[in-house]
């Protein structure tokens, strides 16, 4: 038997390992700004709504209850202005992860075809590529790709690990030139809700796709906005033909979101409050670690939305690494998500107060 880890880049986090033996061995401790997973609690109201839902004895169904499906687009019709959205638009899936990684598997993709992604991106667009045999190709701008053979365009605004936002009029010629070479265009929209020096827009918006999500699906998951990471509650939303194929895919695969947390996907998709609250928790983290980055001698790049600083101080990513593992702190080097990003780190902000303090008093 074959193995299909063969097929897989290394997985990079294990090569953190003794970085994060240096910074654990910090006299206050580690104070751990790398993977980017949430720290603070799950509110209330969701915690309810799951409890709440705890007697499911029965199997769940991949397409969601109804009360699933009406929240997501509203949620849809509301916060991404996708005013024509229905239910055969949205589909759940078990985390926003799995769907990047077995998409191109899912979509019948193999070799010969082509996934493309950006540059400096979230290493499992390739990994799925591989997954499935097909070639991973990566772009500066997807419009300069040679389109023969791209079966999957994905894009991923705001970016992980850069923070940066595609506006509006990119958008619209960037889903125009995919449209017009039959390219099916995924948006990564996960951090859509934090954007910090600019407003992200999604591809689904009215004003992007001009009301039809023919060839076009947003990717949007519950993991940042409210503390989720662990419920693995994620949906997507665009064009009825593809969904309603993965639908059928994934009813094969028994690929269900639980029943609780289908429940408590409605309450926290019908509550902003939780959202707001969460926000300026990381917006006071985001400022505290900037200024203290920047007086420490980094200079951060885009970063205008996500939970994430994008930094460099012109040096090799390892060596930065290494020197804030020596002061107790552990970031993700930049060569994670390609070669471009091989003098840069990303830093994340979803630490506690606390443990955000302790870094900015250790960088001062």
């Amino acid at each position: 038997m074959a193995a299909v880890s063969d097929r897989l880049p290394a997985f990079p986090w294990d090569k953190l390992e003794p970085y994060k033996a240096t910074a654990a061995a910090h006299a206050d401790g580690i104070v751990d700004l790398s993977v980017g997973t949430p720290v603070d609690p799950v509110p209330q109201l969701i915690r309810r709504a799951l409890i709440d839902a705890a007697d499911s004895p029965s199997y769940p169904t991949v397409w969601g209850t109804v009360a699933l499906r009406d929240a997501i687009t509203g949620w849809v019709r509301g916060r991404l202005g996708a005013s024509a959205a229905g239910h055969r638009n949205v589909l759940p899936v078990v985390g926003s992860k799995e769907l990047v990684a077995w998409l191109p598997t899912q979509l019948g993709l193999g070799a010969g075809d082509k996934v493309a992604y950006p540059r400096l991106a979230y290493p499992t667009y390739e990994v799925g590529a591989r997954l499935c045999g097909a070639e991973a190709v990566v772009y500066d701008d997807p419009t300069g790709l040679d389109p023969a053979g791209v079966k999957l365009l994905w894009l991923n605004s705001p970016s992980n690990p850069t923070g940066k936002v595609l506006a509006k009029e990119e958008l619209v010629r960037i889903v125009a030139w995919a449209r017009e070479h039959g390219i099916l265009l995924f948006s990564d929209e996960c951090y859509l809700e934090l954007g910090w020096e600019a407003e992200p827009v999604s591809v689904l918006h009215d004003d992007v796709c001009g009301g039809s999500y023919e060839g076009i699906v947003a990717v949007h998951s519950l993991s940042k906005r409210s503390n989720l990471a662990g419920y693995r509650a994620a949906f997507v939303a665009g064009d009825a033909d593809v969904l309603g194929e993965l639908l059928e895919i994934r009813k094969h695969g028994g690929m269900m979101t639980p029943a609780p947390v289908q429940a408590a996907t409605v309450a926290a998709l019908g509550d902003d409050t939780h959202v707001e609250e969460q926000r300026e928790r990381y917006a006071a983290r985001r400022a505290a670690l900037r200024t203290a980055l920047e007086a420490h001698g980094f200079r951060v790049e885009h970063s205008e939305a996500s939970l994430y600083l994008w930094v460099t101080r012109d040096e090799p990513c390892w060596d930065t690494v290494a020197h804030l593992a020596g002061l107790g702190i552990l970031v993700a080097p930049g060569d994670f998500y390609g070669e471009a990003g091989a003098r840069f780190v990303r830093v994340a902000f979803t630490a506690t107060d606390e443990r955000v303090e302790a870094a900015v008093k250790r960088l001062g």
